[in-house]
């Protein structure tokens, strides 16, 4: 009920998005009297914001065409190297790059948004590394044929993706899949597996949710699980190729995030309306592509997002050493030569302070010269992976990582 009440609800404001941009498209319209004096430009501008905040989304492009390595421009083709029923693994080759540059393996949150989320945080690294990245479908688009997702799955991906690969790679991850990301160069260091990878690098990541609790944090614990089953999982309506799977929707994702800093968000759109009456595109247009990629959500199975919540945020399974994979605990001691790099946000109000360093103190069979941990100053969430501090002060950091232990 509720996804059926939200896709009506989304199929109006579509068509609200598109009489407002043909209104916004005349009003500007040279041969258009009006788009020169009187209320003109700003009833334009004010249609614009509006048909760009109401318009539906789809699953964004990465869209490199090529990268600059050495002052030489290079072509980048991107490559689905391995598929799955809930996701691929994506490899962006660079025509002519030298050889012999470290594989390192993106793991993209499964929170809400698609892995172009992580598009500056791509390019930052393509000019050096050969770089893959976990594609996540949405799960609206599964058909229930193909099973279920949860967190055992992720890791399993995660091993098998690795073997793709070959020995030799790095893995960052970003966020969310901090957690099933350790688990796996845990479950792969235990059994000796050629292909676990030489550093592991992990930001903003919620390994100990009980350091400096956020707000997002203590939504997950204030509720028993039940609540989450009741109110946040829906059935996927019938248009869909997943109809009848259980999800936890995207749109609630999203919902949730904007709610958490709804007066950054409101005074985004009025810069963005203020910039289009003066005529400044380049700023709006900026503005219009951060939402572009913001507002473009997925679905979580509900059974990876409850398990989740559960095992993650209200048991700390992980850090407690309760973490269990296919009915194995998982050793988090078992790492011993997997180097670990743990970054954290000094403004995040996600995953706060504290939270992705336990990492470094739960791997207690790790030397500490294999490991590090980097407070970006300044930085927020998606600073972390995402604009000038990640490319100016947090990137170089994890290439001088990956350098010191790619042998």
């Amino acid at each position: 009920m509720l996804y059926s009440a939200y896709e009506i609800h989304r199929n109006l404001l579509a068509g609200a998005s598109a009489m407002a941009t043909a209104g916004a498209e005349l009003l500007n319209n040279p041969a258009n009297p009006l788009s020169y004096f009187g209320g003109g430009p700003i009833l334009a501008s004010a249609l614009e914001v509006f048909a760009h905040a109401a318009a539906p989304r789809g699953k964004p492009a990465f869209g490199f065409e090529h990268t600059m390595i050495d002052g030489k421009e290079h072509v980048v083709t991107e490559v689905v190297e391995a598929r799955k029923d809930f996701g691929q693994l994506k490899h962006f080759i660079v025509k002519g790059a030298p050889k012999g540059r470290p594989k390192l393996l993106i793991v993209a949150p499964m929170s809400g948004h698609y892995a172009t989320l992580l598009r500056g945080t791509v390019e930052r690294m393509l000019p050096g590394h050969d770089v893959w990245i976990t594609d996540w479908r949405d799960a609206r688009n599964v058909p229930l044929s193909d099973g279920t997702f949860d967190l055992d799955d992720y890791i399993d991906y995660l091993i098998d993706w690795f073997a793709h690969i070959g020995p030799g790679a790095h893995m960052l991850a970003v966020c969310q899949p901090s957690v099933p990301s350790y688990a796996a160069a845990c479950i792969m260091s235990s059994t000796d597996n050629p292909n676990r990878p030489r550093t592991l690098t992990m930001m903003g990541g919620p390994i100990d949710t009980r350091q400096a609790p956020t707000s997002v944090n203590q939504l997950a614990t204030e509720r028993p699980i039940s609540w989450f089953e009741q109110n946040v999982i829906a059935t996927v309506p019938f248009q869909y190729a997943g109809a009848g799977r259980h999800v936890y929707p995207g749109f609630l994702q999203l919902a949730g995030f904007m709610s958490m800093n709804l007066g950054n968000h409101m005074m985004s759109h009025w810069a963005m309306f203020k910039h289009l009456i003066e005529g400044d595109e380049e700023s709006a247009e900026a503005t219009k592509d951060f939402y572009d990629e913001y507002r473009s959500v997925c679905d979580m199975t509900a059974e990876f997002y409850l398990q989740t919540i559960q095992e993650v945020f209200q048991k700390h399974s992980l850090p407690k050493g309760e973490f269990v994979h296919r009915g194995k605990r998982i050793d988090t001691g078992a790492i011993k030569d997997i180097a670990i790099l743990a970054i954290e946000g000094e403004k995040d109000d996600i995953s706060g302070l504290g939270q992705t360093k336990a990492a470094l103190t739960i791997s207690t069979g790790l030397p500490d010269a294999m490991k590090k941990y980097y407070m970006a100053k300044g930085a927020g969430h998606y600073g972390i992976f995402n604009g000038n501090k990640w490319r100016n002060k947090i990137a170089p950091v994890l290439e001088d990582w990956i350098v010191t232990h790619n042998d």
